[in-house]
Parts: structure tokens; sequence; C-alpha cells
């Protein structure tokens, strides 16, 4: 064997390493947050910045902080961010009345006695509930759960498959996008990562979807505002080396995968799970970004 013909033996491996996926809960490890082909696990640091990038990030508001909507503790009486219960195959089926219906998986939907719901039991608002079963690696998510049980509207996902809404049906979310898979969750930051892009809100979004949206929720034409589905990334030149260790983790993050517009609400609110060891201090500091720091990224290549 010659000299030349070793050393490409030895380089090959190197040069086709695994690329990072989203981490799987850990109280069900055997199921993915959607294959590693997802949009929501693919990089876009690489990608073009939309000629129009300016003109959308004006409209959410370039002025505006960043705001970490999940933490630790209580607000308002109720944990900070959208939970997730983790249940099995022995969980009871339940039916929901569906408020959206026509748009609206039926069911039923595996949801125990103390379901966790974005706010607490006795909040007003969206009223989100994520629901994984460990067993069958599906999703069930829900807005505006309320018991006995009724909804806004809700949709079941295979953890598994790519597969999207069909167009026009909304999810819990106005996106028509699971939400689990945009969640900032402690676990991953405590593991050194988020391999994924993250969820945030908009006050004011177009009446137009693109991929991987599938639904819009706004009266509003102008196309200075953002679509349903456009995803933004933190601009590669921001300096996070004077960030905590928390927020670090996030920012780069940000910069990588991005985040998708999903929903209306207060622009630049990123979306996660509440976890007890969430360092409040650490995730304010992100407030320290404006919405000027972002770009919003053509995401046409990212289409199958």
């Amino acid at each position: 064997m010659s000299p030349a013909r070793a050393v490409l033996l030895v380089l090959v491996p190197l040069a086709v390493a695994a690329p990072a996926t989203a981490h799987p809960l850990l109280q069900a490890p055997d199921c993915p947050i959607f294959p590693a082909t997802s949009v929501w696990n693919k990089p876009v640091n690489r990608l073009p910045v939309r000629k129009d990038s300016r003109t959308l990030v004006s409209s959410i508001g370039e002025r505006l902080r960043l705001h970490a909507d999940f933490g630790s503790g209580l607000w308002d009486g109720g944990p900070i961010g959208i939970p997730i219960t983790v249940v099995d195959s022995s969980t009871s089926r339940s039916s929901v009345d569906f408020e959206y219906a026509d748009e609206s998986d039926l069911g039923p939907y595996p949801i125990p006695d103390g379901v966790a719901i974005e706010g607490g039991p006795s909040a007003d608002g969206d009223r989100h509930a994520v629901i994984v079963d460990s067993d069958s690696c599906s999703l069930y998510e829900l807005f505006s759960l309320y018991p006995s049980w009724s909804a806004g509207s809700g949709a079941i996902w295979d953890l598994n498959s790519n597969s999207l809404r069909p167009r026009g049906w909304t999810s819990a979310d106005a996106a028509g996008l699971a939400i689990l898979p945009g969640l900032a969750r402690y676990d991953e930051v405590a593991g050194g990562s988020i391999d994924h892009a993250l969820r945030f809100t908009v006050r004011r979004s177009r009446r137009a979807y693109i991929y991987p949206a599938r639904h819009f929720a706004s009266p509003y034409t102008s196309r200075t505002l953002p679509p349903m589905g456009l995803r933004l990334r933190l601009r590669l030149d921001y300096p996070v080396a004077g960030f905590p260790p928390q927020a670090q983790i996030v920012l780069r993050a940000l910069k990588r995968y991005g985040m998708i517009v999903a929903d209306n609400g207060s622009s630049w609110y990123v979306s996660g799970a509440p976890d007890p060891g969430w360092d409040n201090d650490d995730l304010h500091t992100l407030g320290r970004l404006k919405g000027s720091d972002f770009r919003a990224v053509d995401t046409s290549t990212l289409r199958p």
C-alpha cells in the first residue's frame, strides 16, 4: 500500500462526521425531535440574507429587545414558558371538543390528570399543552386547552416523520407548525448546545406563509410585514463572549439555526420550556440584543 493511499484512508472518516441533531427529551430518549433532515434541524448560518431583510426586521421592531419567554420559577402564578408533558401507552385517551375542528386532528389525545398547561391550570392566554408519547414517539399539541376537554385547535405529529400540516391548516400554533422542536430546553443547554431553530413571535405578521409554515393569522397584506415561517438568524459577527454561559448557548443557536416566526404576540419573544435549572439572570442578558442584530435569511433551498 502506498503512503498516499494510507493517508487517504485515515482522512475519509474525519470528513464524514455525522451532523448534529436536536437532543431527544430526557424522558423519551428513543424519540427524535423530528429527523435530522427536518427543516428545524438544518443550520442557516451559510444561507444568503434576503434582499428585504432590513425592511422585515424594521417592521418587527429594529429597536425592540430580544426576550427569553421562558425561565425558572413562577411568573403571575404559573411556570415561565411552554411546558412539556411526557406520557406512555398506558395513558388513557380522551376526545377533545375543538373550536376549529375543521383544521384539527380529532384524536383521541393522551391527556393525563394534571397535564402541564402554559401559564398554569388557571391561566388565561394561549394555554398550550405539549404532550409526547414516549412509546409511539407521537407528539400531541393543543391550543387553549381547558378541562373536560375542550381546545381551540390540536395537531398530532409523528416525531419520526417530516410530514407537514395540509396547506391552509393551523396547528396548536398560528403558523401551522409544531411547537416542541422550537422550544429552548434546559437539558440541551446543560448538554452544551441547542441544535435546532427556535420559535418566536411577532406583534404583526402578514397574511401569508412560507415553507415550512402552513397557515397565516393576519388581515394585513403589506409585504413589509413578516410572513409566518420566516426565518431569522443572529448576525454572524455578533460578539457572544461577554454573555453568561446559558445565554451564550442560546446565542450560538441563534447564529447557526436561527428562529422561525410561529405566532403573533410580543415581538422578539423567544420560546422555551420552563425548568428550575434556568438562571433567569443569565437569560435576562439576552435583552442586550436588538432587532437590528438579526437578519432574515432566504430559506428557499431548504424545501425538500
